[in-house]
């Protein structure tokens, strides 16, 4: 268990890395960088040099003021540590927006105890906003200072604004049913915000996020971002969300049990 001025010591060192970060990925974006495509399941899987030397970055920082923590990474696999803390890391989160040159990707840094991520990380360089939850908060770092930030109250489907990067990522049947269920009875929905999207939740700006397919490093860093700002992130049968897969994040537990009514039926 970390105390809090070891929280304190280690979420200052999330900044760092992400300092690191954004020196390799930002003048990438926007630039015209190749993009190569990583073989797998997807038709068009994207990775770009600033995804592995962005991450590469991270893991030299962590290596040397902390060898003995591990790193589970998107591009440059798992490093095994003896202190039971592992460095959950995606470079690019959002490498589809960031080639397109849509501001929404970002980098995604979080520290799992051994049990679950305690600190959480997503910067987005760009435009200059960092969000970062811990135990006793979250907050927004940006151009206008440092602010706490909180959920809404939205507790109703026909009241929630529902954010989701791509339906596409639905891939059966039972998935894409429910999915268009809920978007029947929201108030409105937005595509295409990543990363960025599971913030504005944190933010009280979006009420809810549905995804799938997620992978550990699409998620870990989000968790203490929404939680610690008072919302609810699961799976779709309301386990644990840290290993990716099904998702869905709530800005109150109302909402989330209005939204788990439906999901529970399509859940892997």
């Amino acid at each position: 268990m970390l105390d809090h001025q070891q929280i304190d010591e280690l979420a200052t060192f999330a900044l760092e890395l992400a300092d690191a970060a954004a020196a390799v990925t930002l003048p990438h974006f926007r630039s015209g960088l190749a993009v190569d495509h990583k073989a797998g399941d997807h038709k068009f899987d994207p990775v770009t040099a600033a995804d592995r030397d962005g991450e590469a970055a991270i893991r030299k920082l962590i290596l040397e003021r902390y060898p003995d923590h591990g790193i589970l990474g998107e591009e440059h696999g798992n490093h095994t540590g003896t202190s039971g803390l592992t460095w959950v890391l995606d470079p690019i989160d959002g490498t589809r927006s960031f080639i397109s040159g849509v501001p929404l990707w970002g980098t995604l840094i979080a520290l799992n105890d051994g049990t679950r991520p305690v600190i959480g990380l997503m910067d987005q360089p760009y435009i200059g906003e960092r969000f970062i939850g811990r135990p006793g908060g979250s907050e927004l770092i940006g151009p206008q200072g440092t602010m706490p930030i909180k959920t809404s109250a939205c507790t109703k489907l026909e009241d929630a604004l529902l954010g989701n990067t791509d339906p596409g990522m639905f891939k059966v049947d039972a998935e894409k049913a429910a999915f268009r269920e809920i978007s029947s009875k929201v108030k409105l929905r937005r595509f295409g915000g990543d990363c960025y999207f599971y913030c504005l939740v944190a933010a009280g700006t979006l009420d809810l996020v549905i995804e799938s397919a997620l992978q550990p490093y699409d998620i870990q860093a989000l968790i203490p971002v929404i939680e610690n700002a008072g919302g609810v992130v699961t799976n779709w049968t309301g386990g644990d969300p840290q290993q990716g897969g099904q998702v869905v994040a709530a800005a109150t537990p109302e909402l989330h049990e209005a939204a788990l009514k439906i999901l529970r039926s399509a859940a892997a």
